[in-house]
């Protein structure tokens, strides 16, 4: 099934990247360094068809804000903007000129009070409907890229299964899963982050469990999600 790339799941990437991710108190960031960490999924090499890599930048504190927050890619001649999605997200820009000059990434606060991440997260679907049995491989695909970068936290962990995100006020935000009979049960829906472990960000986010629905029917969404993200626990 064909998968478009758009809006994590979740997770902060290891294997040598914390040198990287250290606070920051000027209000840029090494391209250099971003370009690093962002090529591991661009090279790995195993089944990724329903994952998607972006670069984020997300709070450290709670009580901070990103309201009006812009992320840029600056050089002596050129500037790109790198429009950020509502989790943060941003399109990384892969470029030999910008990693020979070494350019900035620069934000309009100071970085410190933000992580600067490669992020993976599950893809949506335009049409809103997604296999029970395809949302358990995406899991099991971004379970597996976590290990070869090397994420120390999954050890021992396993897929359970994968969290919608809406905006706080999107009245359309409806998960429900469809039986084999066609039958519709609704997913509850909670506030809290859009992914796990995030510091900040209410969202309206709903769970879907695979211990708690038949492997066989789909999930069926109203409206395409601001993330999908695997849930390891």
């Amino acid at each position: 099934m064909r998968f478009r790339s758009v809006l994590f799941c979740i997770t902060l990437m290891a294997h040598g990247l914390a040198q990287a991710q250290a606070m920051v108190e000027s209000d840029w960031v090494s391209y250099r360094d971003a370009y690093r960490q962002m090529i591991w999924f661009e090279k790995y090499g195993k089944p990724k068809q329903f994952l998607q890599s972006h670069y984020r930048v997300r709070l450290r504190d709670a009580n901070g804000s990103t309201d009006g927050l812009r992320l840029t890619l600056d050089s002596k001649s050129a500037h790109l903007d790198l429009p950020l999605d509502a989790v943060g997200r941003a399109i990384f820009p892969f470029s030999k000129a910008a990693y020979d000059d070494n350019v900035q990434l620069t934000l309009n606060r100071k970085a410190g009070q933000f992580k600067f991440e490669p992020w993976v997260s599950i893809v949506s679907r335009t049409d809103g409907v997604y296999d029970a049995a395809d949302l358990r491989v995406a899991c099991e695909q971004m379970l597996a890229y976590l290990r070869y970068v090397g994420a120390a936290w999954v050890n021992g962990k396993a897929c359970t299964g994968v969290q919608f995100a809406y905006a706080k006020n999107d009245s359309d935000a409806e998960v429900r899963f469809r039986k084999a009979d066609h039958a519709l049960q609704p997913l509850a829906v909670r506030d809290g982050p859009a992914f796990p472990g995030d510091a900040a960000g209410v969202f309206k986010t709903i769970a879907y469990r695979f211990a708690a629905f038949p492997e066989a029917g789909q999930i069926v969404t109203r409206s395409m999600p601001l993330a999908i993200a695997a849930l390891i626990e």
